[in-house]
């Protein structure tokens, strides 16, 4: 900072006033119910003071002793009898946590919230609080009273009525007080003058507890029930703060979903997914303005990067909370988010398992064939041959042609001049660059310039195989001018038998490369030794084989700097494409490849492979 320069922050000293010492919270924010429980049990005041109303204590009280069980307190609303008031009551929230931690210790509990009427609406966006963990709450604190929310005449009167609750307090005891952060300021004002008692209701509403479903509590809970069930699982101890840290509670959450993906569907999440979704769901976190994702994104960033059974699975883990039971000793109810919160947001999963029952079919639908004893089909190999499947040729060869022009259009992107319109329209008008910089009022244009070279081999690596799931290495030669020679590793496709000399395997990775019958065995071709890894491999190969000066190359990660210079001396050029970029349903269906033993299978393949 230049010198002489003026930059105020409030004092923290001025959060103890006497015996009075200010904590305030973020509502509904484990971060801050860490932060209650740690100085309560550090100073161990005699009177904790909760920015709860008083007419309520009884029913809160109530709920508390219910936890770990979550209860949900409900009375009418005053502007609107058809329309109730829910009062969540979870574990890792900073005003229960105040409330367990006091009873724990023996301190006496004070509800300091006035009972004239409801409370008044105060902003109560507040910045993330999981930067607490890099910060500390005195900055976080300091940091946001820079920035006053504006005051009306009702918050002054709201603040006053717990200021005078406050001055009433045991004049002999320490007092922690516990309230919202938007108050903390017009609180301490009410603080510096007598206060007069505040009226109080005519009638006091009727409260019912509730017990919530399992099902629902994702929806009407501020931290979803999987980080509660840690919070409560580590909150004795609480010395060890990592372990209920919010970014370790969300790795947890995907491992867990990702084995239930494994085992209800067959299929495995790869590495590169892993660190798109990470990436994804910290940009809608960002969107958003907070530094860690909440659950609806991470479901969201799980669906837009695996599909909808994962992000199924993920939405359920979170939502396992496991001391909720349906049967409780007060009334269990389904609640709605929307009976909860305002301006909810909705996302639709179309989950996609295979049913237990089985399906309708017409009569002459003849069902397929299974093996008569067990071994039947696998003792029926010859080993003489093997070929493929033609509709499975005719599939990934589309694909390998809308990869070369996928990565021609991005090199031709990446050519691509826009400038402000003057003399010639160019290649015509960039609307989008126009829409953009439409305060300018100028026109913009582009130029595309030409790409010099065709794309001639492709490679393809779903898994770099460090753990050698994918043994199986061939190299085949296509059977006519339109079909490519191809070289795979593969998952044992005759350790998965479907028919009879039929076998199913996945890829981890192949090449293609046009013309066909140019291509000797990738695998034991003592030119590429010197590669350290399977994708390797086949990258050497492509460059070898292109006929073209393009190689394309689909991976979770580019390849190693080395195959720049090495790609330049044979006169060609590396062009990658992240696998994160392509659709993953389309990636599923050509990852599957059969193989059989001999070209006589063509003829009844049919009848075994869907």
């Amino acid at each position: 900072m230049s010198q002489g320069s003026e930059f105020a922050l409030p004092d923290v000293g001025s959060l103890r006033r006497g015996r009075f010492a200010y904590l305030p919270v973020a509502p509904g924010r484990m971060e801050f119910a860490i932060e209650v429980r740690r100085r309560i049990l550090a100073e161990k005041p005699q009177v904790v003071v909760v920015e709860l109303p008083g007419w309520l204590e009884r029913h809160y009280f109530r709920a508390v002793k219910r936890l770990p069980q979550i209860t949900v307190l409900v009375y009418p609303d005053e502007k609107d009898d058809d329309r109730g008031i829910y009062i969540p009551v979870e574990p890792a929230d900073p005003f229960t946590e105040a409330v367990r931690t006091a009873g724990e210790i023996g301190a006496r509990i004070v509800f300091a919230e006035p009972d004239a009427g409801e409370r008044p609406h105060l902003p109560d966006v507040y910045p993330d609080p999981f930067s607490l963990r890099a910060i500390g709450i005195e900055q976080y604190i300091e940091r946001y009273r820079l920035f006053p929310m504006p005051r009306t005449g009702e918050v002054a009167d709201h603040a006053a009525g717990i200021a005078w609750k406050l001055q009433g307090a045991d004049p002999e005891a320490d007092v922690l007080v516990v309230l919202s952060l938007n108050l903390l300021d017009p609180v301490l004002d009410a603080m510096e003058e007598p206060q007069e008692p505040p009226a109080r209701r005519r009638i006091q509403p009727h409260v019912d507890l509730l017990n919530p479903h399992p099902d629902c509590l994702a929806e009407i809970l501020v931290e979803y029930p999987f980080l509660q069930e840690r919070y409560e699982r580590f909150r004795p101890e609480m010395a060890d703060v990592a372990l209920i840290d919010r970014l370790r509670s969300q790795l947890a959450l995907f491992r867990e979903a990702e084995a239930l993906y494994e085992k209800n569907t067959g299929d495995r999440i790869s590495h590169w997914q892993r660190r798109m979704i990470a990436r994804y769901a910290r940009n809608l976190a960002t969107i958003n303005s907070d530094l860690a994702a909440a659950l609806f994104d991470l479901t969201v960033a799980a669906r837009s990067v695996v599909d909808d059974n994962y992000a199924w699975e993920v939405w359920e883990t979170a939502n396992r909370y496991a001391p909720q039971q349906a049967k409780s000793d007060i009334q269990t109810a389904n609640v709605a988010g929307e009976e909860v919160w305002l301006d909810t947001r909705r996302l639709r999963l179309r989950r996609r398992l295979p049913r237990p029952k089985r399906r309708l079919r017409p009569a002459s639908l003849r069902p397929r064939k299974k093996e008569k004893t067990p071994g039947e089909w696998a003792r029926q190999l010859d080993g003489n041959s093997i070929c493929s499947y033609p509709p499975e040729d005719i599939t990934i060869e589309d694909y390998g042609r809308f990869l070369k022009q996928k990565a021609k259009s991005m090199l031709s992107e990446e050519r691509m001049r826009v400038e402000p319109f003057t003399t010639s329209i160019l290649d015509g008008i960039d609307l989008r660059e126009t829409v953009r910089n439409w305060h300018e009022g100028k026109i913009y244009v582009r130029e595309c310039q030409k790409v010099a070279g065709e794309v001639g081999a492709v490679v393809v690596i779903f898994d770099e195989d460090r753990d050698d799931r994918y043994p199986y290495l061939t190299t085949w030669l296509g059977e006519h001018q339109n079909e490519s020679d191809m070289a795979f590793f593969s998952t044992q496709p005759f350790d998965h038998m479907v028919g009879p000399g039929i076998g199913r395997a996945e890829y981890g990775g192949f090449l293609m490369t046009l013309p066909a019958r140019r291509m000797f065995d990738v695998w034991g071709d003592p030119d590429y030794n010197f590669a350290e890894t399977k994708p390797e491999r086949l990258l050497l190969a492509a460059l070898d084989y292109s006929i073209h000066r393009f190689v394309v190359y689909v991976a979770a990660r580019p390849p190693r700097s080395v195959f720049r210079s090495i790609s330049a001396g044979m006169g060609r050029s590396i062009l990658y494409i992240p696998i994160g970029q392509l659709s993953p349903s389309k990636l599923k269906k050509i990852r599957v490849v059969h193989v059989l033993d001999s070209h006589a299978r063509r003829a009844e393949a049919a009848q075994y492979i869907w």
